[in-house]
């Protein structure tokens, strides 16, 4: 009920409902796009080599990057790449800043240093594109309508497609820029976003379908259910815990008057590196069960079932490198020399602990121990989906990676909203 009465409220501030509409409208696009197929590819051989979504065995990462682009690759449109070329080149230009002293010197600049790296991750994006355009396309070569004994048609047909999906992850990293600039929310997430949750009423009528002819009870069905509602809040609950660490300002006397003194704490998030992790480790685990589909190899095909997700060993690899990714992208984010030396200039320290070294070691510990309750939290929310379809005996359509992204991506632009209501003056719902 209040989050209807603070949707209720935005909508009657003029800007908020412009920025709204014009949010939807972005949106609406992109599942339009989604539906516009690159010309020369049989998309009825496409779906037949995916086969499934996310984490069935026939998939692979391919069946992934079809959930998270909203059905775009298994139709094959001009979107089928999704905004993925966008997210590795803004991950890979964040990496960079860490060996780059050029880029940490203009991550430090602010606004004219972080165009200067939003320019580059532009033209990483387009450069990205290109090359998975090309893979994707020999990938899927045996469903290009143009026999290859026709070479010149054949290259000139490969060429167009190749264009055609680079051109699509450039208009959708532009379509993202522009809700990010007029509009509410990230707009590279909510393009994600409704992507995953485009699905949703597909699902839903199959699950429906299933349990009218007998497949599955309803009481797996509300299991389901419950299930998921409980999974939700506790992802809510683990985004929005943080460790709220003391800092005490010292006193100082500047002529006649005192300043300093006042309490403050620093929060450290316990799932500092949202689902990057599990991004990263999901799509490594799946690369050799997707290059076992297009191997006839029975050595290949024996490698690819040690790694394919649902199995116990691939459960515990997936939550190894959950674990690993975590800690590894934490520290790349979160520099705790940074954070004790910045306190040191401005005064604060710690109760009871030194400034300087001993402060950042102090935060450093703290860090490694709430990065492993995350990193924990998200390997068993990967593992779940895979432990409930057990139980039931029924396929999981969506997954604990596509929940993540769904409640991170909805909790930021709520919070986004309510920043904009705050100000003027309105009872939110966070």
């Amino acid at each position: 009920m209040q989050l209807m009465a603070t949707m209720r409220n935005a909508w009657r501030i003029k800007d908020i409902r412009h920025k709204l509409l014009f949010t939807l409208a972005m949106l609406l696009v992109y599942r339009l796009g989604s539906v516009v197929p690159v010309p020369g590819i049989d998309s009825e051989v496409v779906r037949d080599i995916l086969g499934g979504g996310e984490g069935q065995g026939g998939a692979g990462l391919l069946g992934l990057f079809d959930l998270f682009a909203g059905g775009a690759l298994s139709q094959f449109s001009i979107f089928a790449m999704g905004i993925f070329p966008y997210i590795n080149a803004s991950i890979i230009m964040q990496l960079l800043q860490a060996v780059i002293p050029k880029f940490e010197e203009w991550a430090k600049e602010g606004p004219e240093g972080r165009k200067k790296l939003m320019q580059f991750t532009r033209y990483g994006t387009v450069v990205l594109a290109l090359i998975q355009s090309i893979g994707m396309s020999l990938a899927f070569r045996t469903a290009i309508d143009v026999p290859r004994a026709e070479s010149a048609a054949y290259f000139m047909t490969l060429g167009v497609i190749i264009l055609s999906l680079t051109a699509g992850t450039a208009f959708l990293m532009w379509l993202g820029e522009q809700i990010t600039d007029k509009g509410i929310g990230n707009g590279i997430s909510l393009i994600i976003f409704a992507g995953i949750v485009s699905r949703l009423p597909a699902m839903a009528i199959q699950a429906v379908n299933l349990v009218r002819v007998g497949e599955m009870n309803i009481f797996s069905l509300l299991l389901i259910v419950v299930l998921a509602v409980m999974v939700i809040a506790a992802m809510v609950y683990v985004t929005q815990g943080e460790r709220r660490v003391p800092v005490q300002y010292a006193k100082r006397v500047v002529g006649r008057k005192m300043y300093g003194g006042a309490s403050s704490h620093i929060p450290l998030k316990v799932n500092q590196s949202g689902v990057i992790p599990v991004i990263f480790a999901t799509s490594l685990l799946m690369l050799p069960e997707t290059i076992g589909q297009f191997w006839d190899s029975s050595i290949i095909k024996s490698i690819a079932s040690f790694f394919t997700m649902g199995t116990w060993s691939g459960t515990i690899l997936v939550s190894v490198l959950i674990v690993g990714f975590a800690y590894f992208y934490t520290a790349i984010t979160v520099n705790p020399n940074d954070l004790a030396d910045n306190m040191r200039k401005n005064g604060g320290f710690i109760p009871g602990i030194r400034p300087g070294r001993p402060t950042a070691g102090y935060i450093q510990r703290i860090m490694n121990r709430i990065t492993l309750a995350g990193a924990l939290f998200l390997a068993a929310i990967v593992a779940l989906p895979y432990m409930l379809q057990g139980v039931v005996g029924i396929e999981i359509g969506i997954g604990g990676t596509s929940l993540l992204i769904v409640v991170g991506v909805a909790l930021e632009t709520m919070k986004q909203i309510e920043s904009q209501m705050l100000m003027r003056h309105y009872k939110g719902f966070m």
